[in-house]
């Protein structure tokens, strides 16, 4: 069965709540190794979004690959952690006045800042995740097609789901949230499709384009109300898109002692933080780890070039994580009917789009 793309309405690029200004001057670059290489020539360098590199989440994947293949090469590395949007530019800058040959950096709000950056520098080279909005010859984006995999999440939400009710919200109103939740969305509508139900999905509308969202990535208790504001609408699967926010979700869980499963986003959250690994029924996973391992691997061996990097279902980019914990508690045909929508995905039979979806 096909599911039809939706219409590109808003590509909702609102970003709610208030930037808190937490810093005037940028996070000072600091230096590491993983195999000292004194004599090497080529250095990596990255700069996170403001979720910082331990949230368990898209930055610590980036930076977990930035390490990797410096390790691989034997090569040093720099980094500059964002507190806020005001620290994007001067940590940019501070990596290229260390001259970096590499500068990943970590997330679609930083692509003006990279952008012009890249344009300033054109004998450096620039990768930024989760944006494709740059053209130049120094800047590879590396994207991913999560609307593929989060449609699976949505349908595994709907099979599991004991109350009827399943719910989303995201950090902030920017595509590579609402790719998550629109996936997730169509997942739910086509497993009610497939078996004559009526869940329904609170927290994000696909045809609207609006939903909740708590201003930001940070966990704390604008999050845990949101997340609160969805449990008391009867939801018993929340899906929290957004680094951090997934904390202050698990709190909300607990305190309300109901039994409500979490799906976690970016990594196998079950496996990057084990404290909350008995509320995931799954995650909706990206490889950014890989991904970003390659792009810094390739840029060493000056094969680096500006054809964005696009994770799907197809390439392995882009995946459904385990049931772990959950695997006896879900229907026991559920594993073999997401294995047979994957396939359909992959092979085009099922359309999975979103106006967030990257351009191929």
């Amino acid at each position: 069965m096909t599911i039809t793309a939706r219409k590109a309405g808003l590509v909702g690029l609102a970003v709610t709540g208030v930037v808190a200004l937490l810093a005037a001057c940028s996070a000072a670059p600091s230096d590491n190794s993983s195999t000292a290489a004194a004599n090497s020539k080529f250095l990596p360098c990255m700069v996170s979004d403001s979720g910082g590199f331990d949230d368990h989440s898209f930055n610590q994947l980036g930076y977990e690959g930035l390490q990797q293949a410096a390790g691989t090469l034997g090569v040093k590395y720099n980094k500059a952690e964002s507190k806020s949007e005001n620290d994007f530019a001067p940590n940019i800058q501070s990596m290229v006045d260390a001259n970096c040959n590499l500068i990943v950096t970590v997330g679609f709000l930083l692509a003006d800042a990279t952008k012009k950056a890249a344009a300033q520098n054109p004998d450096v080279d620039f990768a930024i995740i989760d944006d494709n909005s740059i053209q130049a010859k120094n800047v590879k984006p590396i994207i991913f097609d999560t609307a593929q995999a989060a449609f699976l999440a949505g349908y595994a939400a709907a099979s599991y789901t004991k109350t009827g009710i399943v719910g989303t919200f995201g950090g902030m109103q920017i595509p590579t949230v609402t790719i998550f939740m629109d996936g997730f969305a169509d997942g739910v509508k086509y497993f009610n499709d497939q078996k004559g139900k009526s869940v329904k999905v609170v927290g994000w509308d696909v045809d609207k384009q609006n939903g909740l969202f708590t201003g930001g990535f940070d966990a704390n208790e604008t999050a845990k109300n949101t997340a609160q504001g969805v449990i008391d609408q009867n939801a018993d699967v929340i899906m929290p898109v957004g680094g951090p926010i997934y904390q202050s979700a698990a709190q909300a869980i607990r305190d309300s002692g109901k039994p409500i499963a979490m799906i976690g986003v970016d990594a196998d959250v079950y496996q990057s933080d084990p404290s909350v690994k008995d509320l995931l029924l799954t995650s909706v996973m990206k490889g950014m780890k890989p991904a970003t391992n390659d792009v810094v691997t390739q840029s060493a061996k000056g094969k680096f070039d500006s054809t964005p990097y696009v994770g799907t279902l197809k390439n392995e980019g882009v995946g459904l994580a385990p049931f772990h914990d959950f695997a006896s508690k879900v229907d026991s045909s559920l594993q073999g009917e997401l294995d047979k929508i994957k396939a359909g995905i992959i092979d085009g039979s099922i359309k999975v789009t979103s106006p967030s979806s990257p351009k191929q």
